[in-house]
């Protein structure tokens, strides 16, 4: 599958100018590889998070979201940009699907299993399921990522922390999927302050 044009058009741009304004830290980026597919996923508390998850690979990042970014002028650009859309009224299995075959050509996907961005006073809200049972249905591995610190304009702070990969064996699921939780969750602590 080759990458979307209107992405591979708009990426350097929007890379210089989300480093310029923001300023991320990146750790851990040698976890992601640089070919093969794999499955990016970590915590979701600002609309940004899917600029700080796909600026820290060249390789195109295909994210799943929500259905409702396709409607109005969203879908002259999202399908461009190798947007995967996820409709939230149903089981998904299209969104699914679609992941999977992308990941079988050895495509990166990124998902934030929170499943919607956090609100919440909590550090992170539980993780939904559906990250390791693409991951093991496609036969991948998931690297976790947590991203903390504040989007605030020309000052540092955000940080996006990518760790070892994580296998996932489709005998447990329910397991590796608490254990990516933990991952994720034992670094947004770790860091102290959210990004909000």
């Amino acid at each position: 599958m080759k990458d979307p044009m209107l992405y591979k058009i708009t990426r350097p741009a929007l890379a210089f100018f989300f480093k310029l304004i923001y300023r991320p830290a990146m750790e851990g980026t040698e976890n992601i590889p640089k070919e093969g597919k794999v499955i990016l996923a970590g915590n979701h508390t600002h609309v940004l998070n899917c600029f700080s998850v796909g600026l820290a690979t060249k390789r195109c990042v295909r994210f799943i979201a929500k259905a409702e970014l396709m409607k109005g002028i969203g879908k002259y650009i999202f399908p461009g940009m190798g947007i995967i859309p996820l409709d939230r009224s149903t089981s998904g299995k299209d969104a699914v699907s679609s992941a999977e075959k992308c990941l079988q050509e050895g495509n990166v996907i990124a998902i934030f299993p929170e499943g919607t961005v956090n609100r919440t006073d909590k550090p992170m809200m539980p993780f939904k399921g559906g990250a390791v049972k693409i991951a093991a249905d496609a036969g991948c591995d998931i690297v976790p990522f947590a991203i903390t610190g504040q989007y605030k304009p020309f000052k540092k702070g955000l940080k996006i922390t990518f760790m070892p990969k994580i296998k996932v064996e489709k005998g447990s699921l329910k397991a590796t999927n608490k254990l990516l939780e933990e991952t994720v969750l034992n670094v947004v602590i770790k860091e102290g302050n959210l990004t909000k």
